[in-house]
């Protein structure tokens, strides 16, 4: 009987009950809705529900990937297996090249730093200056995150005007039922590749704790590249009743790289592997501290709050970029030395408090959704760069004399914004919304060209951002969704300061504006098949970028400009196929094809360089991977197919200039497995399994000058045990 009453629905309950009691003893009782915000994936990748944690995603084109269910080499952080499942994503491959983090973008836009997106941790910022300097040098060690959300520009509203969207890596949480819980996962590959990740968690009555210790060493693909790195977390819980929760959580970053630097075509096809630099250094020392408050005032009323103080720093010394990569860096015979390298320093400050609401409400006879709040940040930034270094070739930051520049830039930021849910009726649903941007930035200090220039000024600006969205539920399980909404994108403190003799700097720099648009359909059919189709537009108007020039001497360089106007529009989709679950439905093994595709036609509507392709813009990017997994084992065989792309807006196929050129189509196959018994798992693979050799950008300055080569292939195994 027991086992019939768990099978049948809660509305037959009273029938069932009623032919076990008298009559006359019945009692109905009437309970609250109860609304369940989960996650839809199938193996791991899905999408995110109308509202969570105090935020609106209905009608928005976004994936959550749920890290722990991937076969990956997440000791490295590799991006290509971990995120690759983001239809379009295109990847800058540099982090063994010199950068403590791979990069990402969408839809043509430029992936270096990561600087169109607006990088998240447990939904607060963790680049320094997401105006000023949007650039991720710190991303958590993938072994300690849960799952990874991805909203599309359409998040400009929620989280901020930047034209890629959002990442918010969400780390892992403590059990509910355990005082402690133990963690460690040790891998070894190749390059001298060691990694530990020990990890501590529970709940002890009324506090929860989690925190994590990564340390990894590498010597590199290619010489003169070492790196190693130590990365933390800590946080604490209190549930002060089933109401009130407050926390606070700390994250670190120490790191010394080594970087190899830049080659030029015919360096790069000559050997990839090598390296012409042994004196640049890098290091990016990052922390974050955040406290928060979450507070349900009322079954249908939720308090946010996160306040986030950043401060951090990075610094290098190096060959610079003077006279290109095939400027080698020999001892001068004439004074038996090496020539001065250069030094740069930048110290980040940043202070955010975003508070949100969330408030679910009827109109008439349907439940609709509010949700608002406020952004307020300052962030306070130091540049110096040019300085003269030694002539030796360890890791020395000693500078003679003065810097080349010396900056002092502030951004403060206010921001309130607004988003509603009107469900028309149960399936169909529109949500538009508002956001008000007010920036000040100022600029202090000193640039040393022919003579040395102070400059002491402000900016103040205020732009409104407008957007909605529509969401059409054609099942329980999927749904069309339409949105469009504006983007913004505020000249950063990188393109207004002069990099060497390579690259120049429009003085007369505005900022881009534009918007994002999407349409598609999505969705799963039970737990076999998983399915997210789109069209976007993206206009992106003023668009920053590079273009070759050639001075007075006759000298190649890139500047630095408002290039024109871009559209970027395209297709987007992701399918997934589980063919022994579709075959039958019950089987406790599964094997699964997916293939994530992005096609954009990115190209300068206006201009000199009308109708040639955006820089950066791959055209098309395709990730092809059959899963097979069982109760205890489980591999991923993945092969990234990714089109060409220019490095400048001349689209310029070859030149003597580090920045343009070319940037080749490449086919990459990597192939990892896991093994699982009792409270451990063995897990092993190869990147590259090809030993193909490609490069994702080239660059003006470090790690560079030129093309950065991403890695041959490489082997991982390790060992993880949970106590």
């Amino acid at each position: 009987m027991y086992k019939l009453l768990f099978g049948l629905p809660f509305v037959l309950l009273p029938f069932v009950a009623s032919a076990q009691r008298p009559a006359d003893s019945i009692r109905i009782h009437y309970l609250k809705d109860v609304r369940i915000n989960a996650i839809r994936t199938v193996r791991g990748t899905g999408h995110l529900p109308e509202e969570k944690d105090g935020i609106i995603y209905s009608g928005k084109k976004n994936e959550v990937i749920i890290v722990d269910s991937l076969d990956a080499n997440k000791a490295i952080n590799n991006t290509r297996q971990i995120l690759g499942r983001i239809p379009g994503l295109n990847i800058a491959e540099t982090e063994s090249g010199g950068f403590t983090a791979n990069g990402i973008a969408t839809r043509g836009l430029n992936p270096t730093q990561s600087i169109e997106m607006n990088t998240r941790q447990n939904g607060y910022n963790i680049a320094s200056d997401i105006y000023g300097y949007n650039e991720a040098y710190y991303l958590p060690p993938m072994e300690a995150v849960s799952r990874i959300e991805m909203v599309r520009g359409a998040s400009s509203l929620q989280f901020g005007p930047q034209f890629g969207g959002l990442v918010n890596y969400v780390l892992n949480e403590p059990p509910k039922n355990k005082p402690f819980e133990f963690y460690t996962s040790e891998t070894a590959g190749s390059f001298g590749m060691f990694n530990t990740f020990n990890s501590f968690a529970g709940t002890i009555k009324k506090w929860s704790y989690y925190g994590f210790l990564q340390y990894r060493t590498l010597q590199g693909y290619r010489p003169n590249s070492q790196q190693w790195q130590v990365s933390g977390f800590g946080r604490i819980q209190y549930d002060a009743s089933e109401k009130l929760k407050v926390g606070v959580e700390y994250s670190l970053l120490r790191n010394r790289i080594k970087m190899p630097g830049g080659l030029n075509d015919s360096m790069f096809n000559a050997d990839p592997k090598s390296s012409f630099r042994a004196r640049n250094w890098l290091k990016s020392p990052w922390n974050v501290v955040t406290g928060y408050l979450n507070y349900a005032i009322s079954p249908a009323t939720a308090l946010n709050i996160k306040t986030t103080y950043l401060f951090s720093s990075r610094a290098l010394v190096w060959r610079n970029e003077n006279g290109g990569p095939e400027a080698l860096d020999t001892i001068d015979p004439a004074t038996g030395q090496y020539v001065p390298r250069e030094v740069q320093n930048e110290a980040m400050h940043n202070s955010t408090t975003e508070i949100r609401l969330l408030h679910n409400y009827k109109m008439g006879s349907t439940n609709n959704t509010l949700a608002g709040g406020l952004r307020y940040s300052y962030a306070w930034f130091k540049r110096q760069g040019g300085g003269e270094g030694t002539t030796a070739a360890d890791f020395d930051l000693s500078v003679k004399g003065e810097y080349e520049y010396n900056l002092d830039f502030t951004t403060t930021n206010i921001a309130p914004f607004i988003e509603n849910i009107f469900r028309i009726n149960k399936a169909f649903s529109i949500t538009p919304g508002f956001r008000f941007e007010y920036l000040r930035s100022t600029a202090k200090g000193y640039i040393t060209d022919s003579a040395k220039v102070f400059t002491d000024n402000s900016r103040s600006r205020s732009i409104p951002l407008f957007g909605i969205g529509a969401e059409y539920k054609t099942s329980p399980s999927a749904n069309l969704y339409a949105n469009i909404s504006q983007a913004y994108r505020p000249i950063d403190y990188a393109q207004i300061t002069p990099i060497g003799i390579t690259s120049k700097i429009d003085p007369n720099l505005k900022d881009a504006a534009g918007f994002n648009a999407d349409l598609g359909y999505r969705g799963t059919v039970n737990n076999y098949l998983n399915f997210d189709i789109g069209l976007f537009y993206l206009a992106y108007n003023r668009r920053i970028g590079t273009v070759l020039l050639t001075d007075a001497k006759g000298q190649p360089y890139t500047y630095r400009t408002n290039v024109a106007n871009s559209v970027h529009k395209g297709l987007e989709s992701y399918v997934e196929f589980n063919i022994l679950k579709y075959l039958h439905p019950e089987s406790a093994k599964g094997i699964s094809i997916f293939d994530s595709f992005g096609y954009t036609d990115a190209k300068y509507t206006s201009g000199e360089f009308k109708n040639n392709r955006v820089e950066a813009a791959v055209k098309y990017i395709n990730r092809v991977g059959v899963i097979y997994n069982n109760t205890h084992f489980s591999a991923t065989f993945q092969m990234n197919n990714v089109g060409d792309a220019y490095g400048d807006a001349t689209n310029a196929k070859f030149s003597t200039d580090p920045v343009a050129g070319y940037i080749p189509a490449y086919t990459v196959y990597d192939v990892s497995a896991t093994y699982k018994f009792g409270r451990y798992a063995c897990k092993a693979g190869i990147n590259n399994l090809s030993n193909k050799a490609y490069f994702t950008r080239r660059t003006d300055e470090y790690p560079g000058p030129g093309i950065i080569p991403s890695d041959g292939r490489s082997f991982y195994v390790g060992i993880s045990g949970r106590f």
